[in-house]
């Protein structure tokens, strides 16, 4: 029998950003000229990116408001990571919780104390005693709650983390898993001219999202994802266009203008690899939760396999609404499918993608639990096609 999937629960930080002002930010810290200015506005232009959340308010503020970077006009001393994990200490925990309530708020049936396992999900962040053992104090989780915590693994990880739980309900028929993503990638700004930096530095944001997984369906016929498949590939050959490394100055994201390439050349064979097994074929599949990485990604995946802009509107919506999240991101867009489900909707496939270092691509087979009595209400996906029309003159400009 399958494991289920719900009640996710996101959060962001207050302090959200327009694309444009991060943009005059970077341009300032990294003294541009008005050539190099003005490239660096196209590229945050065509992102596909309209606003990102951050703990930090310094990117929407002027040179002299700074509260995290030094006041001065090439930012130095420029923070160290000691600075920066001290950033993460103080933010990660108070986003996580409020996740988790938005996600535990769905299932009010739920007892923080029913809960037997924990997984944390984070690459942005480390200390000990860690985010873990703050979340069991603060949600008042038992304090024999198994724990496990997925680092450093990037933007793949939170499919790590449903794989565990999976695992643990496959093999315990009364687990209930508590999963937590928080990502705070913006504190890790690289002041570099480099292409791979200035493109992180174009598209990543901070959230944090929490779900349940549990051997059956969620209580009071809540929408949910069972668990149905699942694959992983790797691309060595990206070893050096993806990675993620500790530095004197915070983690520092390589991220080459390759990587679509390298996904391009992978794609079919990960999709064909998780459905060799499964009767599904990708004609049967409608909904889609893919990772936005950024832009160009998305736009690869759709030529290779077939896919439209409406196809992929949830990604596109996360992408445009927050950036990319590193591992939070893909439980995001999955939020997306659940909302947007309805009762028609019941046992449909859901395909599911995401990426990060190795180059690792990573996939789910899932399918939509939404039971005929759900009503799912929801005034700003009343219309989802008209919404995502509109937003389409907007991206537009991206191309």
């Amino acid at each position: 029998m399958p494991s289920y999937l719900g009640a996710i629960g996101t959060a962001n930080p207050t302090h959200r950003i327009a694309q444009p002002q991060i943009a005059e930010f970077m341009a300032r810290a990294l003294q541009f000229g008005e050539g190099d200015t003005r490239k660096l506005r196209a590229l945050y232009r065509v992102s596909g990116i309209e606003y990102r959340y951050s703990v930090l308010p310094d990117y929407g503020r002027a040179p002299g408001e700074y509260t995290f970077f030094p006041n001065t006009p090439t930012l130095e001393p420029f923070p160290s990571v000691g600075q920066r994990m001290a950033a993460y200490r103080r933010e990660a925990l108070p986003l996580a919780v409020e996740a988790v309530r938005a996600s535990l708020g769905q299932v009010p049936d739920v007892d923080a104390a029913t809960i037997t396992h924990l997984v944390t999900v984070s690459c942005t962040g480390m200390y000990a005693p860690g985010l873990d053992i703050e979340l069991v104090q603060a949600l008042g989780l038992r304090p024999d709650v198994r724990r496990t915590c997925v680092n450093f693994m990037g933007c793949y990880a939170a499919v790590n983390a449903i794989k565990l739980a999976d695992a643990f309900c496959r093999s315990e028929a009364d687990a209930r898993v508590l999963i937590v993503s928080v990502e705070l990638c913006t504190l890790h700004f690289q002041k570099s001219p480099q292409e791979d930096h200035l493109i992180s530095n174009a598209l990543f944001g901070d959230g944090a999202a929490a779900c349940l997984v549990q051997a059956s369906q969620l209580p009071n016929g809540a929408p949910s994802l069972s668990l149905d498949g699942f694959h992983c590939g790797l691309e060595p050959d990206g070893h050096d266009d993806m990675a993620w490394h500790i530095n004197d100055f915070g983690f520092e994201m390589t991220l080459s203008s390759y990587v679509p390439k390298l996904i391009q050349r992978g794609i079919r064979k990960l999709t064909d690899g998780l459905l060799a097994s499964l009767p599904v074929q990708l004609s049967d599949i409608h909904h889609f939760a893919i990772h936005p990485g950024g832009r160009k990604i998305l736009e690869t995946i759709e030529a290779e396999l077939g896919l439209t802009r409406e196809d992929n509107r949830h990604a596109y919506r996360v992408l445009r609404d927050y950036g990319n999240m590193s591992s939070a991101t893909v439980l995001f867009v999955l939020r997306e499918v659940l909302a947007a489900a309805t009762p028609a909707d019941n046992g449909a496939p859901v395909l599911s993608f995401a990426f990060g270092p190795g180059l690792t691509m990573e996939a789910m087979l899932l399918q939509l639990s939404v039971s005929s009595e759900q009503l799912i209400v929801d005034s700003e996906r009343n219309d989802e096609k008209d919404q995502f029309q509109k937003s389409e003159a907007i991206l537009a400009t991206a191309h």
